[in-house]
């Protein structure tokens, strides 16, 4: 990670996940402290709630009564986050705080890692990881936001749509 800052994990009262957040980006804007708390995120999904037959969109928190926090550890930056008001402390054993590991991070979906192809929908490519390794098909979407790419595979004579990763095909030369 960059800089060494870590995302860290902050408890906060249940429904003051906000609050805090913006409690949080107005200190630190404040006190000009950007090179060590770095990123405030409050994890969130947006779903569809049918009620009464009307279609709603509805943003959730993933996390109800947390805030991820991207910062380098310093007893400064421990303290602001610490003394926010609505802020319960850092998990962690006896409030002291563990980083989030980079699996974590990935599997969150906290960071987005650019993912460059160099295919395109219409390209032929090789898939060359997972189940079917080695076969060769069409792409018919990429979606680099949720890293996935469509490809049409032959498989016993029938077209089969196949949802992969970007990094498990390539461009056939």
């Amino acid at each position: 990670m960059q800089d060494g800052a870590r995302w860290y994990v902050v408890h906060t009262y249940s429904g003051y996940e906000n609050k805090v957040a913006s409690n949080l980006e107005k200190t630190v804007e404040n006190r000009q402290l950007h090179d060590l708390i770095q990123e405030i995120r409050v994890p969130t999904e947006t779903v569809t709630e049918i009620k009464d037959n009307k279609k709603r969109e509805v943003e959730r928190k993933i996390f109800p009564s947390y805030v991820l926090v991207k910062m380098i550890l310093t007893d400064e930056s421990w303290y602001i986050v610490r003394n926010i008001r609505g802020c319960t402390g850092f998990v962690g054993p006896s409030s002291k705080p563990i980083p989030l590991t980079d699996a974590e991070v990935a599997k969150l979906g906290v960071e987005s890692k650019a993912v460059e192809v160099s295919y395109q929908v219409g390209d032929s490519v090789n898939i060359i990881d997972g189940p079917l390794e080695g076969f060769v098909g069409i792409v018919e979407e990429v979606d680099a936001e949720k890293n996935r790419v469509r490809v049409m595979v032959s498989m016993f004579g029938r077209e089969t749509p196949v949802e992969l990763e970007l990094s498990q095909v390539e461009l056939v030369e």
